[in-house]
Parts: C-alpha cells; structure tokens; sequence
C-alpha cells in the first residue's frame, strides 16, 4: 500500500490538475467512449469520483468494471500525472445512497453516471526546464544521452496497489 504522505501528494496533485482524459482500456465490444473528465473528489483509499455522459446505450450492456488511463494536464503547470486503475460503474441506488459524500449523491441524475476508479499506478512528471544552456556541444551530447538511454528526468512512478508489478516479479524456473 502506498504511504499515506504519498497519496496526500497525489490528491493535491489531481486536485491542482482537477481534469483528465478519461480512456477505457477494456477489450469488450461495448466500450464506454474517451471522454474529458472533472475529478470531484479523491478519497483516503486512493479511489477517485467523477461523472461521465450517460452512453446512448443501455448501461446494463457494459462491463461493470473495467480497466482505465486517467491523463492529467493543465496548461501553465509544471507537472502532468498519468493515472492507471480499475473503473467501476456505480449505478445501484442502495449504494449510491449509502455513499459518505453528499456532494457525489446529490450530482447523480439522468444525464450522468458515477465512476469510481481504484487507482493501480500513477506516473508523474515534472516538466521543470533549465534554461541555462552550456554550448550547443554539451546540449547535443545530453539529447543523445537522452535519446539513447530514455531518461526521463522529473518522473516518478507510483504503485498503489499490493498487485505485483508486471515485468518486475522474479521468474519461475523451467523444469
């Protein structure tokens, strides 16, 4: 589980940015279409709350869960987050009205469907430039560096889940 100082940054952070592309990444037939969202809330379990166009669809046709890409921008910060998770579709009343936020209760209507995503991972980049150029030399040599070697200063990764992280769990040997 992620340290409680880091998901408190994180929550600043989505909450500074407030609005995302929202990309379901599910396989099935019947999607639900990419979509600019507005994050309304980020709880202490690392779960983010925003709504969605209701599809014209039924919305009984779509998966109920289903994994998601969240990409945080805001023009005029020096910083983007890239958000992985897994998006449930909150439409049952029962829990909608036993949901502890009032704010979220109240938004629920017709037009509009609650997501929840649990967050799995979350990527954020620091876009701090130096401005200070060292000879057009130096420079090159960094951007091959850079090039070659895919450094990417200012990310810093976040893993919110308990999950192993794909491509890092040891390897079974072959019998």
């Amino acid at each position: 589980m992620l340290p409680q100082s880091d998901l408190h940054f994180l929550q600043q952070k989505i909450q500074d940015l407030k609005n995302a592309l929202f990309f379901s990444q599910n396989t099935s037939l019947l999607r639900i279409a990419t979509t600019i969202v507005s994050v309304i809330k980020v709880d202490e379990l690392g779960q983010m709350w925003f709504f969605i166009p209701r599809p014209q669809q039924a919305l009984q046709e779509f998966d109920r869960e289903f994994p998601v890409r969240l990409e945080f921008f805001r023009k005029g910060r020096e910083f983007f987050l890239h958000v992985s998770g897994k998006a449930f579709i909150v439409t049952d009343p029962e829990e909608i009205n036993g949901l502890v936020h009032e704010d979220i209760r109240e938004l629920t209507g017709n037009h509009l469907v609650l997501i929840r995503v649990k967050m799995l991972k979350a990527d954020y980049f620091d876009n701090a430039h130096s401005t200070v150029h060292t000879g057009w030399w130096r420079d090159l040599k960094n951007q091959l560096h850079n090039w070659m070697f895919n450094t990417r200063p200012g990310y810093k990764p976040y893993y919110l889940a308990d999950a192993p992280i794909p491509g890092l769990s040891a390897a079974t040997p072959v019998a």
